[in-house]
């Protein structure tokens, strides 16, 4: 059996990073994991997308070990189809958070993922989804968001920049939620406490490793609590400027394969 490497697990985000612009994992990527896994390393993957908008991807991966789901909310063992945990948003105080945060900077669009591995995304009128292809449902008025339990609300503004609307809720929501800023039109409100480092942690345990032993790629904001619980942290070269700054690495962007270019160098 080999020995595990330095870098025993490879944490990999998925929009912007190891997926390419088309929402596939490329055959150079694929090759590079299986060559990271061959050397005794463990792929996670990590991402903000919940159960239902991965299972597909995962299967086509031939992915059988936990990933994290949900921005950290939810851990899916993808071998058994089962969920081994997750954490839901109080929907009170997700109702109550949306509203501190449209007195701040007026109406905003709102969305919401609900929990389960057959939850559904809802999106109320006028919101319009970052990933057109991810299925969602339309709702009539904001109430219905609340009719099952969720993990995370994804909040828009018609005017405000990501950074600036991202800032804003973090001004006023306080500890109602952890406020994260997951890419282009994807500010969202998810449990405090409660990220991709959380989540990282959690399949580190499951797995019996250590999250520091981990490298781990990401393109934005919401990345940075996994980087600050791994032991090396690699940016996309069109990563968020603040991924950047806490990055250990900055590789090619998600389209040029940056993933499996730094695991070719440290696997290959």
């Amino acid at each position: 059996m080999p020995m595990p490497p330095a870098h025993a697990l490879v944490a990999t985000d998925l929009d912007g990073t190891l997926l390419r612009p088309d929402d596939t994992v490329s055959p150079r990527s694929r090759a590079a994991l299986a060559r990271a896994t061959a050397a005794g390393a463990r792929h996670i993957v990590v991402t903000g997308r919940p159960v239902p908008g991965i299972r597909s991807l995962l299967a086509g991966l031939d992915y059988r070990g936990p990933a994290v789901c949900g921005q950290g909310t939810q851990l899916y063992d993808a071998g058994s189809g089962r969920m081994i945990s997750a954490a839901t948003l109080d929907r009170e105080l997700a109702d109550t958070a949306l509203g501190k945060i449209e007195a701040q900077v007026g109406p905003v669009f709102a969305a919401v993922d609900q929990d389960g591995t057959d939850g559904r995304t809802l999106i109320e009128p006028g919101y319009l989804m970052p990933h057109p292809a991810l299925p969602a449902v339309r709702i009539g008025r904001r109430e219905e968001l609340w009719a099952a339990p969720i993990i995370k609300v994804l909040v828009r503004h018609p005017e405000l920049t990501d950074d600036a609307l991202a800032e804003a809720a973090r001004t006023v929501v306080g500890d109602l939620a952890t406020v994260t800023l997951s890419g282009p039109g994807t500010v969202e409100l998810q449990p405090y406490g409660v990220d991709k480092g959380t989540g990282l942690a959690l399949a580190a345990e499951v797995l019996g490793l250590d999250p520091a032993a981990a490298i781990a790629f990401g393109d934005m904001p919401n990345d940075l609590p996994m980087f600050r619980r791994s032991g090396y942290g690699v940016a996309m070269a069109d990563a968020h400027p603040e991924l950047k700054a806490a990055a250990d690495e900055v590789t090619l962007s998600n389209g040029e394969d940056g993933v499996a270019t730094v695991l070719e160098r440290l696997f290959g």
